[in-house]
């Protein structure tokens, strides 16, 4: 698509979103869903008017450091908000790690638009489908049996990350070798009023012997229940781009 006509780029893949997702049970959310995608996939950095920055640009950006002086390891960019969806921008310091954690009963998409970000996907599975018992390490917390689907690298060439409420609704992301950046949709948003809370997790399996290949995937793990880790917390960004109206 010819890039002349930028500033209706952000603006389509918003009100797309909230075509998709306002009746995400109905017969056409398929081909809606298959649409936003399409638009989202066009999405670059330069849409957005972003550019990709060290730390020490991102901080200052934030409009201050907090927490004691330290820079916050990931920032938010708000752009969008409804009842059916969020729209935003997260920015992630080189080497920085949004742990693992859930989205309840919600939809989701993220596009690159610079870096490498390594992103790992889980199912949860019923409660009846452990196959035995929680590994020793897991005593301290709530345990829950999943699926770990993928682990796979994103670039802004990659098409988006999609999760649903069933198939890849867990996962972590990682920066991989410098500052990344991503264009998140969630649909509908975080709301612990209405149980759909962020919940963190942590992947009880050892590491393989040296030498030895990684486990392969799919396969099934253990998952434990915890709290925010404490090196983790999210700053927020004026967002830069153009204008959307809903």
């Amino acid at each position: 698509m010819p890039r002349d006509n930028m500033a209706s780029l952000i603006q389509r893949v918003a009100r797309q979103a909230r075509i998709t997702f306002r009746s995400p049970a109905g017969p056409a959310f398929g081909e809606n869903l298959h649409r936003l995608q399409q638009l989202l996939d066009e999405v670059r950095a330069e849409d957005l008017h972003l550019a990709p920055r060290g730390p020490s640009a991102a901080a200052a950006a934030g409009g201050g450091i907090p927490w004691g002086g330290a820079v916050p390891p990931v920032s938010y960019m708000h752009i969008c908000e409804t009842e059916s969806f969020s729209m935003g921008v997260f920015l992630l310091r080189s080497g920085a790690c949004i742990p693992l954690h859930d989205h309840p009963g919600m939809n989701g998409m993220l596009k690159v638009l610079y870096g490498t970000l390594r992103i790992a996907c889980m199912d949860t599975l019923p409660p009846g489908a452990a196959a035995a018992a929680p590994p020793p390490s897991a005593a301290g917390g709530p345990c829950h049996r999943a699926l770990y689907r993928s682990r796979q690298h994103y670039t802004p060439a990659s098409p988006p990350c999609m999760l649903s409420p069933h198939t890849d609704n867990l996962h972590q992301i990682d920066a991989v070798d410098g500052p990344a950046a991503f264009l998140d949709i969630l649909a509908p948003p975080y709301d612990p009023q209405h149980g759909r809370d962020c919940h963190y997790y942590r992947l009880l399996e050892g590491q393989p012997p040296a030498g030895a290949e990684p486990p392969g995937l799919p396969r099934e793990v253990w998952l434990m229940e915890t709290p925010q880790a404490a090196d983790f917390w999210c700053g927020g960004e004026p967002y830069p781009g153009p204008r959307v109206c809903l």
